[in-house]
């Protein structure tokens, strides 16, 4: 597999290397005409020195193109060993823009188009660039039938580890057919090896920021997506090894604080030497606010506390800190029932000191304007002007998360910056990213920055998720409701008749967790979905209990048929690869090499719903191998083992491995007994 930054560098050059080559040929035929005196000075005066500095630079970038090209074949010729992954859309990719840089050097940058063939009965891929080349070339006053287009770039096809064969149909369509060698092998490897992704050519480092709940309110049904998206995506990037910074933006200052801590103060006046009991966190912040509501008096000293907190005042900075303790605490029961692992705390205040030289800065560089005194900054394209400074001199959201992008480009070093936050943000997001390209801090040739925005959780009702009261779901209501229907379930189908309390502890878990997770991320999650427990536990369709429950029995196939795993890679050893016969095994194979492919597409576009509808392709094609191609025969009248096909055997693993990996990228725990 190439790498897309080595792809990118190769096409590059290739482009250079055209552009350079027609240019000095041009003026090399001129300097010839010029010597036997046939020159037609209908072209810009020559100059020798041109000529030299030209051909100079077109030996070095041939040299480049024959270093890359070099690189390209050891690369594809590797699979003979391969430890990795090999993303076999991308390789084809490669291999046929190839051959279009050799079959027209007059768009030799031209990139290759190819996708996945939608009816395999025309072929496993499908190269569709010969409309397109035909559209380019007819702009350049060059007739060529597409079809034509089409022949000669399976004319110049390169030797290659992946192509069996073409064909071309329609208007110039290329069916691509992989070698069953090639597939055999890979999907031993896999077996082998483990579905290990190639390693990045260079460490990229991702800083992601979801969850974020507030501090003193409990975490919601709000609070869900961002939470499960944000892991997965941290997740899928930490698997392709990318350096990680996962950080919870909670919301720990302001002034709600100002009224907590008056309330506090006047509850538990002796908060400084003893812990106050205020373990229900969510009615002690209700109090507050109909306090400051209703009691202007106690609005005043609210105002007040608020100046002393920014003041960092010690008494207050301690009663602060009590707050913030309760609510940590209460966040993190609810992410270790999630497995939420690895989030930084990184609140609000840990930007305050910040703001004050980010708002220097900004003044500095004349774009900041006062008006009704406020300070404002005018972005171009932005829907509003952000509010750097109010007019009574405090600081916003707006400067925080000035602060907060420019700390995580230049501090944290980040390549990557992803916000996971509701649409409802998108154009706040969409201001602040445009300040700080104004500013200078982020180039987009340098870093990538991009606002997952997620639509909200509806209930069946299709109106926003609430109560019957018409309160917001509490999320550690909403995980309790969920085992306690996984629990249901499984009992309707007598599982604890079978399994022991401590393994159905771990099913009960397992669906609850593994259902809430998925019936979010199997959606795009730029739309609002409907939140169905009597959906989410349908062990039908496409649901995290039929994956669940399908994974489970492909693991228990191998401890049915009494075969220890090393036999079966004994046997794939010796064969070089897994052996197929039946269309079916093919088949399955075939969507197993596609896995590499399909994780790079959910990182390029940020779609873990992607990955979640291979997830059940590959479960529901295993489901079409395992019904006609027998692994285990039995005698019929004993019920003993007469015959394991090791090889089938193979192709369960590696399905259960396939498995095993979406579900860690998907935060979703399975168990080999359900």
């Amino acid at each position: 597999m190439m790498s897309n930054e080595t792809d990118g560098q190769h096409k590059s050059i290739e482009n250079l290397v055209a552009s350079q080559e027609k240019r000095t040929d041009e003026l090399m035929k001129e300097l010839e005409q010029l010597k036997n005196g046939t020159y037609q000075f209908n072209h810009t005066e020559l100059n020798c020195e041109d000529i030299d500095k030209m051909t100079k630079e077109r030996e070095k970038l041939l040299y480049q193109r024959n270093q890359l090209e070099k690189s390209l074949k050891e690369e594809i010729m590797e699979y003979q060993s391969n430890k990795y992954l090999t993303n076999v859309c991308s390789d084809l990719v490669t291999i046929f823009s190839m051959a279009i840089s050799k079959a027209l050097p007059e768009i030799s940058s031209q990139q290759a188009h190819v996708t996945l063939n939608m009816n395999d009965k025309f072929g496993d891929y499908q190269c569709n660039s010969a409309m397109g080349i035909s559209g380019i070339l007819k702009k350049s006053g060059i007739k060529m039938a597409p079809k034509d287009i089409a022949q000669k770039i399976v004319e110049n096809l390169p030797e290659n580890h992946l192509v069996k064969s073409v064909d071309i149909a329609g208007p110039g369509f290329i069916n691509i057919r992989l070698k069953e060698e090639f597939i055999r092998k890979s999907v031993g490897d896999i077996l082998l090896n483990g579905p290990k992704p190639r390693p990045l050519v260079v460490k990229k480092r991702l800083v992601i920021d979801y969850s974020s709940p507030n501090v003193a309110k409990e975490m919601h049904v709000g609070h869900l997506r961002s939470t499960i998206i944000g892991d997965s995506i941290s997740r899928l990037f930490e698997y392709l090894g990318y350096d990680i910074l996962r950080v919870n933006h909670i919301g720990d200052w302001g002034t709600q604080f100002g009224m907590l801590i008056a309330h506090l103060n006047d509850k538990f006046p002796n908060f400084r030497r003893e812990a106050p009991p205020i373990g229900d966190l969510q009615a002690f912040y209700k109090e507050s606010k109909k306090r400051f509501d209703s009691d202007e008096e106690f609005k005043k000293r609210a105002y007040q506390c608020v100046v002393k907190l920014q003041s960092k005042e010690p008494d207050f900075i301690k009663a602060w800190n009590l707050i913030c303790d309760v609510s940590r605490h209460e966040f993190q029961k609810i992410y270790d029932r999630l497995q939420i692992k690895g989030l930084i705390e990184r609140g609000e205040s840990f930007y305050q000191d910040m703001m004050v030289d980010v708002v220097q800065e900004l003044t500095e560089k004349g774009l900041l304007i006062v008006e009704d005194g406020r300070t404002l900054m005018f972005v171009p394209g932005a829907q509003a002007p952000l509010t750097v400074v109010k007019s009574d001199g405090g600081f916003t959201y707006d400067t925080s998360d000035l602060a907060t992008i420019k700390q995580r480009i230049f501090d944290e070093k980040g390549d990557v910056l992803i916000y996971v936050a509701d649409s409802g943000q998108s154009s706040h997001f969409e201001a602040i990213y445009g300040a700080a390209k104004l500013t200078g801090w982020y180039d987009p040739k340098k870093q990538t920055v991009k606002h997952i925005g997620f639509g909200v959780v509806l209930g069946e009702d299709r109106k926003k998720f609430k109560t019957r009261s018409g309160d917001t779901v509490r999320l550690a209501d909403l995980l309790d409701e969920g085992l306690k229907r996984s629990r249901e379930k499984l009992i309707q189908k007598e599982r604890h008749l079978v399994l022991t309390e401590q393994e159905l502890k771990a099913a009960e878990e397992a669906v609850a967790y593994g259902c809430i997770k998925y019936a979010d991320l199997c959606h795009s999650y730029v739309n609002d979905y409907v939140f169905s427990f009597d959906k989410m536990l349908e062990d039908r369709g496409n649901t995290a209990a039929y994956l669940l429950y399908a994974y489970t029995r492909i693991r228990s196939i191998r401890r049915n048929a009494d075969v220890k795993l090393g036999s079966i890679k004994q046997a794939v050893t010796e064969k070089g690869g897994v052996e197929m016969d039946h269309p079916k095994e093919l088949k399955l194979a075939k969507v197993i090499c596609r896995f590499a492919e399909v994780l790079y597409r959910v990182t390029e576009e940020l779609t873990p719903h992607t990955l979640c509808d291979y997830l059940y392709e590959l479960a529901t094609t295993f489901t079409e191998f395992y019904d006609v191609c027998y692994c285990i025969e039995k005698d019929r009248n004993t019920g003993a083992i007469t015959k394991v096909n090791l090889h089938r055997l193979a192709l369960c693993e590696t399905t259960a491995e396939i498995m095993n990996q979406c579900f860690c990228i998907l935060g979703i725990t399975p168990v080999d007994k359900m």
